[in-house]
């Protein structure tokens, strides 16, 4: 019995760590569209978190094959100083935050309306979700024994 669960807590790891690089490579690719297609400037903080998003893909597709659950050791710090970023730039964009501390003093605002898509999600929440979630998956994959 100890040996199937160590299989089934394994394959579960796998999952949840798949699951976070699918993520990160899915913000990773709309980030760079949002940029390079859809011709959205990026502001200081947008270029911050991607500081911390775009390596995830990398780190955690590596750590998947072969499975190597200390991954999520080396993850969890840029998804902790990513969703900081990310929470600090919601909190800008939605107001709660003066403009007085926007470090976006040159180029575009990281409050503007063009921070918005469809013209009415903010790409800044999208991030925060995205972080948000990565963590609540790593840490899960990090309690499997």
């Amino acid at each position: 019995m100890t040996m199937e669960r160590n299989i089934h807590d394994k394959q579960a790891s796998w999952t949840l760590i798949f699951v976070a690089w699918l993520l990160a490579t899915l913000s990773t690719l709309s980030s760079l569209f949002f940029s390079e297609v859809m011709d959205l400037v990026p502001c200081i903080l947008c270029w911050y978190q991607r500081i911390f998003m775009f390596p995830l893909a990398i780190i955690l597709l590596v750590g998947l094959f072969p499975l190597d659950k200390r991954v999520v050791n080396y993850a969890l710090p840029l998804v902790l100083i990513g969703l900081m970023f990310a929470a600090y730039h919601c909190f800008l964009f939605f107001g709660f935050i003066p403009e007085a501390l926007q470090p976006c003093s040159r180029g575009i605002s990281c409050a503007d309306d063009s921070m918005e898509l469809f013209g009415f999600l903010p790409i800044p929440l999208l991030s925060l979700v995205s972080f948000l979630f990565i963590l609540i998956l790593l840490l899960k994959a990090r309690t499997q024994a």
